[in-house]
């Protein structure tokens, strides 16, 4: 297991070992994303936005126009009342 210090600053320095299995350089993001109360996973948020072309394909056909945007909002608000 890795492990890292917290500096005074709120700043930890990656493990080598743990930079090099996530893929991850200087200069890359990563997210924190909260398992549980006290439980985080870190992963990098290098990903392009070219690979999520498609990832929605088959939802809907047809463009959606502003006034439908707007009443499906109003009608999830309505539900949330």
């Amino acid at each position: 297991m890795s492990t890292a210090t917290l500096t005074s600053k709120g700043q930890i320095t990656i493990p080598a070992q743990v930079r090099n299995r996530l893929g991850i350089s200087p200069g890359d993001k990563i997210e924190f994303v909260a398992l549980g109360d006290r439980e985080f996973a870190i992963v990098p948020a290098t990903r392009s936005i070219k690979e999520l072309r498609g990832i929605f394909r088959g939802r809907r056909q047809k463009p959606v126009s502003v006034e439908e945007m707007n009443e499906a909002i109003a009608r999830k608000a309505a539900e949330w009342k």
